[in-house]
């Protein structure tokens, strides 16, 4: 059968078993019944094969038995499946539950937001738009009802001191984003300065005073978990203990087999679990209110010490000082969230623990307990605190221990920190010692509540690990008290599957170890374009600034030639001769005149004779 038509057969099995349950007068949710059906499915005492298709005399011994099993009032392990699912589906942690409570808070704000955002108002309708972000202011903030006259017109003034009327048209010509942020911080300005008229008795109308109602409701809700936690941890001490005698004493064991005990014990576990995860959300918010208070109250003092009186203030130093005050008040109404919460859950899950009082009423478990011996978990851990396993009995088995493991305390241990022996051998729920060791077997750990229960399981973990996951076939419940997500991923509810792998934290083993490094292992930090002369600074800042006018050329140097590749092409050099005319020369004779008669004579009737002397060329 294909996974689309087994999900349509479960769907109809699971509508099936709702409406007969209905017809009886119980009302169930489909998460409930379908953990139900997988539950009955899986218990190997009912005789179903996984593996085969389902025959239709099946579905309807399928049907009948989740139909008894979910009417069935007086099975704790009904209580305890029932308790799992509720907090399963109405659970959340605080960045959960405060990130889901400020999108609903965007949600009822979104229609106000986008009649502001979006209009384009005329000048007429300019009061109309500033109304409207009075609103907003307003309901924002959470401080006062939109219906009371003497709180809108606190609002109005507030937004007056530090957004006038007149700046609406300036406001309207934002874009959206801009608009949105604006509202924004106008809603906080304003919240600041409502706060700050309260403590200076001004005003703030409507405001309660958060603080002081957290100091008195914030200790009340930690005594009730407190007190409820130590009902279970009774109870379950109380169930352990006659579990243990109905083991030592066989004629004790048929006196007790009518009771339940071992559901009812699983249930006491299931319920402690829940309310330690209620008890840690509860001190939580108690640490950050004791520091809220504390910032609240240095920063309203700083307010007063800066305004003092004074008829003109500078807007930089108030207007974060208001800003402050709305965000720590932000946080004092979401710790009012988170404690409404905590409370309306520690409440819800006391229905699922009533059980224990119909089955086992005082004077009953009082005469049970005579001549049994009852321990808690603290007297356990303290009976084993002197034992410790011997490495060396163990060749391929890994063991960790405080003082040669980091982060000791925050492994992840398997089992809800339950020994992993007595569960599936004894079927109790009894306290991990990991003084004793923690076995580290294919990545998980692994804590016992005795050095012969850590022996014996270390022998053949595979086989106890396997006893344990029959036992939680059996008792449906114990799949997510044990927190077995990754043997039974399919039967898991939503958030236990989801979570599974958080906060898995690896151990890391420790050993000594010696190191040496060089002497200088980093190159040296001297600046040499350092200069300590500021006239030289200042040239060198003239000359940068006349770059600016200069031209940008690009060269290619010897250096940085083989940055780039290149490619040229050229013509192959060839041999190639000429011939030319033999050489020759000649000699022509120097020309040479001789005058006579150049410096006189005895005759002035001499004239001047030219001879030519140059001999012929051909001599």
């Amino acid at each position: 059968m294909s996974y689309l038509q087994t999900e349509s057969v479960l769907k109809k099995i699971v509508r099936k078993i709702g409406q007969e349950c209905a017809a009886r007068g119980q009302t169930l949710s489909e998460t409930l019944v379908a953990f139900m059906v997988k539950a009955v499915v899986l218990d190997p005492r009912n005789d179903f094969n996984v593996d085969q298709t389902l025959t239709k005399k099946d579905v309807q011994n399928l049907i009948q038995l989740c139909v008894t099993r979910l009417l069935d009032t007086t099975n704790p392990s009904l209580s305890t499946i029932k308790m799992q699912v509720y907090f399963d589906m109405n659970y959340a942690n605080r960045a959960e539950l405060l990130s889901e409570q400020h999108r609903v808070l965007e949600g009822r704000l979104a229609p106000v937001v986008r009649d502001i955002t979006d209009s384009r108002p005329r000048v007429q309708e300019i009061e109309s738009v500033y109304q409207k972000i009075v609103s907003y202011v307003l309901l924002s903030s959470g401080l006062g009802s939109p219906t009371d006259i003497e709180v809108v017109r606190e609002v109005t003034a507030g937004l007056q001191s530090v957004f006038p009327q007149r700046e609406v048209i300036t406001f309207i010509l934002l874009s959206k984003k801009n608009k949105e942020q604006q509202l924004k911080n106008l809603a906080k300005l304003v919240t600041g300065i409502r706060l700050y008229n309260k403590e200076c008795g001004k005003g703030g109308s409507s405001i309660d005073d958060l603080p002081a109602i957290l100091n008195e409701s914030i200790p009340s809700a930690t005594q009730t978990v407190d007190e409820r936690l130590n009902t279970c941890h009774r109870l379950a001490h109380q169930y352990t203990a006659l579990l243990e005698s109905m083991q030592e004493d066989q004629h004790r064991c048929t006196q007790l087999s009518s009771f339940k005990l071992k559901e009812a014990l699983f249930n006491v576990r299931q319920y402690e679990a829940f309310l330690c995860i209620l008890l840690s959300d509860a001190i939580t918010s108690a640490q950050e209110v004791e520091k809220m208070n504390a910032q609240f109250a240095a920063t309203m003092e700083q307010l007063k010490n800066t305004v003092q009186n004074k008829v003109s203030i500078d807007t930089r130093e108030v207007f974060p000082l208001f800003v402050a005050l709305s965000n720590l008040w932000s946080g004092f109404q979401n710790e009012i969230l988170l404690l409404s919460f905590l409370t309306n859950m520690t409440n819800s899950l006391q229905q699922f623990s009533e059980i224990q009082s119909q089955l086992f009423p005082e004077e009953v478990l009082t005469s049970l307990l005579e001549g049994v011996t009852v321990k808690s978990d603290e007297e356990r851990i303290r009976e084993t605190m002197g034992t410790r396993v011997n490495v060396s009995d163990f060749k391929n088995q890994e063991w960790l221990f405080p003082e040669t493991t980091d982060n000791f305390d925050q492994l992840l241990i398997q089992y809800h920190g339950f020994c992993a022996h007595a569960i599936g051998v004894k079927g109790l729920t009894l306290p991990g010692n990991p003084a004793i060791g923690i076995l580290k077997h294919k990545e998980r750990c692994y804590v016992f509540s005795s050095k012969e229960a850590a022996y014996t399981f270390a022998q053949d973990p595979d086989k106890f690990i396997q006893l344990n996951v029959e036992k939680a076939k059996e008792h449906a419940e114990l799949i997510l008290l044990l927190e077995l997500y990754h043997q039974f991923e399919y039967l898991a509810l939503y958030k236990q599957a989801r979570n599974a792998g958080k906060y898995l934290t690896k151990p890391t083993t420790k050993c000594d170890s010696t190191t040496q490094t060089d002497t200088h292992i980093l190159p040296p930090t001297i600046v040499t374009s350092y200069e300590w002369n500021e006239w030289e600074l200042r040239r060198k800042a003239i000359k940068l600034a006349n770059l600016r006018r200069k031209l940008t050329h690009a060269m290619q140097t010897d250096l940085s030639h083989m940055r780039r590749e290149n490619s040229t092409q050229v013509y192959l050099p060839k041999d190639v001769s000429t011939q030319t005319k033999r050489d020759n020369s000649s000699n022509v004779p120097r020309p040479q005149i001789f005058l006579e008669g150049l410096r006189g004579g005895s005759s002035p009737t001499t004239h001047m004779v030219k001879v030519d002397l140059t001999r012929p060329v051909d001599e």
